[in-house]
């Protein structure tokens, strides 16, 4: 089975950019960290030279109602940044609603110490996973799926 290019998953917030980055296979996430605006568009930079991706996956904020809220719009912005930034790129959404909480609760089933827990960085970027593996999930569930 030959390895597909990487698929990057991307918790946009104002303060920080959370990243995470799929196995060779897309089969699972792993967070990769969290950084400013720039500095995360850097990263992206290196990744695309090593190891390269095709996809990438920017959290969706919607409100618990499903509604478009206001971080949306700056969301939206950061995505089209991302399209210009990486022409020939593949830029997706995915719903990101729980995924700050998900994140805290795998981050303590993991071990992590209370005080790392409360760290935002490593929030952000555990998010970033689980956006991606959210992605990588619903891809691998509709591509397995026979057609009606």
């Amino acid at each position: 089975m030959n390895a597909l290019p990487r698929i990057v998953g991307v918790d946009y917030g104002a303060q920080r950019v959370g990243l995470a980055l799929s196995d060779p296979f897309r089969l699972y996430a792993q967070s990769i960290g969290a950084y400013s605006g720039e500095e995360a568009l850097q990263a992206l930079a290196r990744l695309d030279e090593d190891p390269g991706f095709d996809t990438i996956v920017v959290g969706w904020p919607l409100t618990w109602s499903g509604e478009e809220g206001a971080a949306t719009e700056a969301v939206r912005a950061f995505a089209r940044r991302l399209s210009r930034r990486f022409p020939g790129k593949n830029v997706v959404t995915q719903d990101e609603r729980h995924s700050s909480v998900r994140a805290r609760k795998l981050l303590f089933r993991a071990g992590v110490r209370k005080k790392a827990r409360r760290q935002k960085e490593r929030v952000d970027a555990a998010a970033a996973a689980v956006i991606l593996q959210d992605y990588i999930d619903e891809t691998q569930e509709s591509a397995s799926c026979p057609a009606p």
